[in-house]
């Protein structure tokens, strides 16, 4: 079975274990959490969880001033930075 990740429409192939499933699912290319549930090997629900941005401004609050080597990301100048 596959879903399309309501994210990023990334195609999310799930095997026959997902037939009968109720739980989260981690879509690989955008890393958004997707809540489905299946019957049958049929999708009845779908819905997003957690949409994971590049960096969240929640991420960086505890490292203000600092930077990160080796990305250059200069986390002081915030998100316009980036």
């Amino acid at each position: 079975m596959k879903v399309n990740c309501l994210s990023c429409g990334h195609k999310v192939d799930l095997d026959e274990v997902y037939d009968d499933y109720n739980g989260q699912v981690k879509c690989f290319a955008c890393r958004a959490l997707l809540e489905i549930k299946t019957h049958l090997g049929q999708l009845k629900t779908i819905n997003i969880v957690n949409s994971v941005s590049a960096l969240a401004v929640e991420d960086v609050q505890g490292f203000k001033g600092s930077e990160v080597q080796g990305s250059e990301v200069n986390l002081a100048s915030g998100p316009e930075g980036l």
